[in-house]
């Protein structure tokens, strides 16, 4: 006698084939998903109520609600301006941190070795202006998909704009990570060198990763075909 095949659950599948795919942060992804879930599951309840078998109720909910195909453009657009969000948040509050790293580098070079009083000048100069293009990248990124997205469209292109203005801080963040730890070696003071090294390092480490993830959503086809703003 052979085996029965349970019947696969259209509500798990259609779920399961969005969530799988579209990318961008998870905790917006798995709230988007949960709202799905739910949305279809509340359908299926009023249908089985009025007599339908669960199987024919799901296959309907699923059918109204949208297929996977249908969905994965605004799904992926959400996603692409959530995370192009994240990447901006992340500059904008790691950028800062940077800096003042390279402060206490320049303060502690007025006493030390002539090495490093010029790594401080060197970073300093670096830091300056990667940090203003990028902190004022983040800000308007974070407004145009903010509250100006209701009144706006956000523009297409702009996550991907974020996505490199992000990979440009993290390389500015890696050069000072490595500027820091020089100052360590040469400075008398290499306890307080090395904590500022490790916080640039840490800096870079976060924004580059969120850049990579903007950059993937960003060229990913669905980000320039619908234009709906990010919730």
């Amino acid at each position: 006698m052979s085996a029965v095949t349970p019947r696969s659950d259209p509500v798990e599948d259609c779920v399961s084939t969005l969530a799988a795919a579209v990318h961008g942060p998870a905790r917006t992804k798995a709230r988007m998903v949960a709202e799905v879930r739910e949305d279809l599951t509340d359908a299926v309840a009023e249908r089985t109520r009025a007599g339908l078998t669960y199987q024919r109720a799901a296959a309907q909910a699923v059918r109204e609600f949208g297929t996977p195909d249908e969905l994965v453009v605004s799904w992926q657009r959400e996603l692409t301006i959530a995370q192009a969000r994240h990447t901006a948040r992340t500059v904008a509050l790691t950028v800062p941190l940077v800096v003042a790293c390279w402060y206490l580098v320049r303060r502690a070079g007025h006493d030390q070795t002539w090495e490093l009083a010029r790594t401080a000048q060197m970073l300093g100069v670096h830091l300056s202006g990667v940090s203003a293009i990028t902190a004022l990248l983040a800000a308007v990124a974070l407004a145009v998909t903010g509250t100006l997205a209701r009144r706006l469209p956000t523009p297409d292109r702009l996550p991907l704009a974020v996505a490199w203005g992000g990979t440009v801080a993290s390389a500015s963040m890696a050069f000072a990570t490595l500027a820091l730890a020089l100052a360590a070696a040469l400075g008398t003071d290499w306890l307080l060198f090395a904590s500022a090294g490790t916080l640039a390092a840490s800096s870079h480490a976060l924004v580059a990763g969120s850049a990579r993830s903007c950059r993937r959503c960003a060229r990913l086809p669905a980000v320039g075909a619908s234009s709906a703003g990010a919730r």
